[in-house]
C-alpha cells in the first residue's frame, strides 16, 4: 500500500474504520474484476479517496455495498465493501497513475529497472495497465487522457527545472490530474455543482501529495542522486511547510463549498487525516501510543529503567526462574513458516507467531502513528460541530 493518507484506526473509530475498509477492499476487487488479479497490487491508500468522495455526495441506495467473501488482506474474514462506479473510478485512476510511475522508474533506472530485460517487462506492464486503465476510465465516462497528458508534461517540466524555478510549476501536471479525477465524483455522484469546489481540492491534494513526497524522499534522493522538486528547484523545507498548510487549510475550504449526503469520512480523511500526514513528513508528529522497537519507534510502556528483580540488600529476593524456552525453528523450517505467513498476509493483517522464535506477533496493520487527542471523532457531525475532541482542529465549521 501507498499514499499520504494512511489513517490510524485509533482515529477513525470502529464505524468510519469500518467504511473506510469497505472502499479499500472494493478498490481492490475492483481491480481484480474489470483487470485482472495481478492489477490489485497497484491498490492505494489515496485512490481510495476517489470512491470515498463519490459515496459521500451520492444519495444512498442498496446498490453501494456488496459482501466479499473472505480475504488473506482481512485475515480470512468477509466484509461489506463499497462497488459501484466510484470504486470503478478509482481503479481507473490509480492503474494510470501507477503506469506512469512505473515508466518514470524505467526512465530513470531505478534498482532492478537498470537491467534491460526487467525494464522491458516493466514496460509492457505499464502499456498494460494505461490501457486498462483508459477503458476503465471510459466505462465511468472519464478521459483518462487528461492523467496521460500531465505526466507527459510532468518529464518536461522536471528536465527544465532548476534553480529558481517556482515549486509549483513543478507541481502544476499533478493538480491538473487530481483535480479532474476529484471533479468527476460529482459527476458520478449527480451533483455537477460540486465539480468546481471538488476539482478545487483535488488540485490542492494533487499539490500536497507531490510536495510530501518530495520531502519524504529528499534525504534518499540526495544520497542516490535521483531528481528531486525541492532539491532542483532550490526550495527550502520552511517554504513546502508553508504550502504544504496552506494546501490543507484550502482543501477545507473547498470542501465547504461542496453538498453532501454523508461527509463524514471524507472529511476526516481530506482534513485531519492530510495534517496527520503534513507532521508526519514534516517530523512534527507526536504520538500517544507505543510504537514498536523494530520500526525504530520509542518503548513508551514497560518496566522503569533498571531490574526490577535486583535485591535491595544482603538477603533481597532473587530473579524469578526465566520461563521455559520454546523450541526455535530452523534456519529452512523458519523460511517455510515466514513463506505462508508473507503470502496469506498475516504478517500484515493478523497475530501470528515469529517464523523462528514462536513469539507471538502483531501485523504490521495493528501498530500506528496515531495521538490519543482524536479517538477517531465518531461524535463529529458533518461540520464538526461539537467535537469530541479537543486539539484535532475541529474549530472549522466545515
Amino acid at each position: 500500500m501507498f499514499g499520504i493518507v494512511r489513517p490510524c484506526r485509533h482515529r477513525l473509530g470502529e464505524g468510519l474504520k469500518t467504511q473506510w475498509m469497505a472502499h479499500l477492499c472494493g478498490l481492490c476487487l475492483a481491480l481484480r474484476r474489470d483487470h485482472g488479479q495481478f492489477a490489485r497490487i497497484v491498490t492505494n491508500y489515496d485512490g481510495l479517496l476517489v470512491s470515498v468522495l463519490t459515496e459521500a455526495q451520492a444519495e444512498r441506495s442498496d446498490g453501494w455495498r456488496r459482501t466479499a467473501g473472505p480475504c488473506p488482506l482481512r485475515g480470512m474474514r468477509s466484509a461489506s465493501v463499497a462497488q459501484g462506479e466510484g470504486a470503478r473510478l478509482a481503479a481507473a485512476v490509480s492503474l494510470v497513475l501507477a503506469a506512469a510511475k512505473v515508466r518514470d522508474h524505467v526512465a530513470d533506472g531505478d534498482g532492478l529497472l537498470a537491467r534491460r530485460p526487467v525494464a522491458l517487462a516493466a514496460r509492457r506492464v505499464a502499456t498494460s495497465w494505461g490501457r486498462a486503465g483508459a477503458r476503465g476510465g471510459s466505462a465511468v465516462g472519464f478521459d483518462t487522457a487528461v492523467l496521460v497528458d500531465a505526466v507527459d508534461r510532468q518529464i518536461g517540466i522536471e528536465t527544465l527545472a532548476g534553480p529558481g524555478t517556482p515549486l509549483l510549476t513543478v507541481t502544476e501536471p499533478t493538480e491538473t490530474a487530481t483535480a479532474a479525477a476529484f471533479a468527476h465524483t460529482a459527476i458520478l455522484a449527480g451533483r455537477p455543482g460540486n465539480a468546481q469546489p471538488l476539482a478545487e481540492a483535488g488540485r490542492l491534494f494533487g499539490r500536497l501529495a507531490h510536495l510530501l513526497d518530495a520531502v519524504e524522499d529528499r534525504e534518499t534522493d540526495a544520497a542516490s542522486g535521483a531528481w528531486n522538486p525541492l532539491t532542483a528547484t532550490g526550495t527550502s523545507l520552511v517554504e513546502a511547510r508553508r504550502l504544504a498548510d496552506d494546501a490543507v487549510h484550502g482543501i477545507r475550504l473547498a470542501l465547504r463549498d461542496a453538498e453532501f449526503t454523508d461527509a463524514k469520512l471524507a472529511h476526516v480523511l481530506l482534513v485531519h487525516e492530510l495534517r496527520t500526514s503534513v507532521d508526519r513528513a514534516f517530523g512534527t508528529a507526536s504520538c500517544g501510543h507505543a510504537h514498536a522497537p523494530e520500526l525504530g519507534g520509542p518503548e513508551l510502556y514497560g518496566p522503569p529503567p533498571g531490574n526490577p528483580y535486583a535485591p535491595s540488600g544482603p538477603g533481597g529476593t532473587p530473579p524469578p526462574p526465566r520461563p521455559p524456552h520454546r523450541d526455535r525453528r530452523g534456519l529452512l523450517a523458519g523460511c517455510l513458516v515466514w513463506s505462508g505467513l508473507a503470502c496469506t498476509c498475516q504478517m500484515c493483517c493478523g497475530s501470528y507467531e515469529d517464523p523462528w522464535t514462536r513469539e507471538p506477533k502483531e501485523g504490521l496493520c495493528q501498530r500506528c502513528d496515531c495521538d490519543d487527542c482524536c479517538e477517531g471523532c465518531d461524535c463529529c457531525s458533518n461540520c464538526c460541530d461539537g467535537c469530541c475532541c479537543d486539539g484535532c482542529g475541529c474549530d472549522c465549521s466545515c
